[in-house]
């Protein structure tokens, strides 16, 4: 792990080639790639859904919803991680399937520094957090998915939701 500096902590992870990070504080839990269900006809970004406790969490895979080439070759997709978010409609959390987990840092609020229209990943990334090994995207886990996009998602939930019910053999 790096030196810890007072500040903000952030979760940094890679995306293909690309480092980007969370805060901390947006992150409820890092798991490692579980099985993932996936119904037919998901959106090419849905990884699928995960079976949390009961509860149907969807699961979008970063690197499709950017448009990137994920690094994870499959002796790398052990590698991979979830991390669970919150949501601000009060859902279940949503899963982010990265290509891998690599720190939480705190940095000082001058290692910030705004990042440029055309880097913003679609409007994501709302700064550069300066690191020894350089830059890095700092997302806004509110900011990931468009209001057509979330609506969408919640409709794919409630059906994973239903199929799940379907299965529960304790009622």
């Amino acid at each position: 792990m790096a030196a810890v500096v007072a500040g903000d902590a952030y979760l940094l992870f890679r995306l293909g080639s690309r480092r980007c990070a969370l805060p901390r504080a947006a992150v409820r839990e890092v798991l490692p790639l579980p099985r993932l269900f996936r119904p037919p006809s998901l959106p090419k970004p849905m990884a699928g859904f995960l079976n949390l406790g009961g509860v149907a969490v969807p699961v979008i895979d970063l690197t499709k919803l950017f448009g990137l080439a994920s690094a994870a070759e499959t002796e790398q997709a052990l590698y991979r991680h979830i991390l669970l978010i919150g949501r601000p409609d009060g859902q279940a959390p949503l899963g982010l399937l990265v290509d891998r987990v690599l720190d939480l840092l705190r940095l000082a609020p001058e290692r910030l520094r705004a990042v440029s229209p055309e880097a913003t990943l679609n409007g994501c990334a709302v700064a550069e957090l300066e690191t020894a090994e350089g830059f890095v995207h700092l997302l806004a886990a509110d900011r990931l998915l468009l209001a057509q996009e979330a609506a969408a998602l919640s409709a794919l939930q409630e059906a994973a939701a239903a199929r799940l019910a379907d299965w529960d053999l304790s009622g």
